[in-house]
């Protein structure tokens, strides 16, 4: 017997301006559509920008009865007229349409002010995403994510991790997610300082070194982290070329003395004594292959790729698996 289909409630409000739990409100929105309409589509528009006629089209129902979740941004911004067109509208929503209408809580005009009120007569579903700002509504936030992760975090490891972290609320969840899948979900002190030594180490030429010598797990660990601090995708990029021109220049060059190399290739010393140590397992067919892998994801992490963490991923694994031919 097939499970009944889940109807998600057409009308929500998400209330607040922390941003990571205003996404997420969105993100969890979309997934409930998605569960009844695989194809549900998402629009996202900003109330300012929007007009009577333009709500009334995009909260229309639609033909082939497509479901479609419209999200209305910074509702606090939103004039008389378009304020009372969204009102309107929740008096009567469109079958196969979820709205969701982000506000701050705040407004310019009495209409925005009060579409809060509108969407909570009308039944909304609603989402508190008030700003984290204290210590203890962080640490409990904290508390929630690694539960919600299915792991128990002690009083040592929380203050470890707020510590280690900080405050932004992004970092503090992948942080709780990661220790959650590393530790078994039972995270002390002791597991939150072997996690974090040295990631303020992580950069772009870090991935490089260790994906051109062969440490999968490394180099996979090395960017993981540089993603999570930060690291811009086009400097992970260009350092993983960098790192493979070099080797290949110095392997092309043979196995002479350092200084002389550095000299004919215009190279610090240093520089090709660390190469010629990587080139060690890399054939000339490999080189070759290794080149247009880090031709390929420049381009990708400039636009081509959808996702360029992922495919920065994928071209580390690819940059291993040559080196391994």
């Amino acid at each position: 017997m097939s499970a009944p289909a889940v109807t998600p409630e057409p009308l929500q409000l998400v209330l607040g301006e922390e941003e990571l739990l205003v996404e997420r409100a969105v993100r969890a929105a979309l997934e409930a559509a998605r569960l009844a309409d695989p194809e549900a589509e998402l629009r996202r528009v900003r109330v300012s920008d929007l007009t009577p006629p333009e709500l009334a089209e995009l909260t229309s129902p639609s033909l082939f009865a497509d479901r479609r979740v419209i999200v209305l941004e910074a509702a606090q911004e939103a004039g008389k007229e378009i304020a009372e067109a969204v009102a309107n509208y929740c008096a009567q929503p469109a079958e196969g349409v979820v709205l969701v209408v982000l506000h701050s809580g705040g407004g310019r005009g009495k209409q925005a002010k009060e579409l809060p009120a509108v969407l909570r007569k009308a039944g909304a579903k609603v989402t508190q995403c008030s700003k984290i700002t204290k210590p203890a509504e962080r640490e409990a936030f904290v508390r929630d994510e690694v539960r919600r992760c299915g792991g128990r975090i002690d009083p040592g490891g929380l203050a470890a991790l707020l510590d280690a972290v900080g405050s932004d609320l992004r970092e503090l969840a992948a942080a709780a997610s990661q220790l959650v899948a590393d530790t078994g979900g039972r995270i002390d002190e002791a597991a939150v300082r072997r996690y974090h030594r040295g990631r303020a180490e992580v950069t772009g030429f870090a991935v490089a070194e260790k994906a051109v010598t062969g440490d999968r797990a490394g180099a996979l660990e090395a960017l993981r982290w540089a993603l999570q601090l930060g690291v811009p995708h086009v400097l992970i990029a260009d350092a993983l070329a960098d790192a493979v021109r070099t080797v290949a220049r110095v392997s092309g060059a043979g196995r002479a003395d350092p200084f002389r190399l550095a000299s004919e290739l215009g190279m610090p010393p240093w520089k090709v004594k660390k190469a010629l140590g990587q080139s060690r397992g890399w054939s000339p067919e490999g080189l070759a292959t290794a080149m247009q892998i880090v031709a390929g994801v420049n381009a990708d992490v400039k636009g081509v790729a959808a996702d360029a963490g992922y495919a920065l991923e994928r071209a580390v694994l690819q940059l291993i698996a040559a080196r391994d031919r």
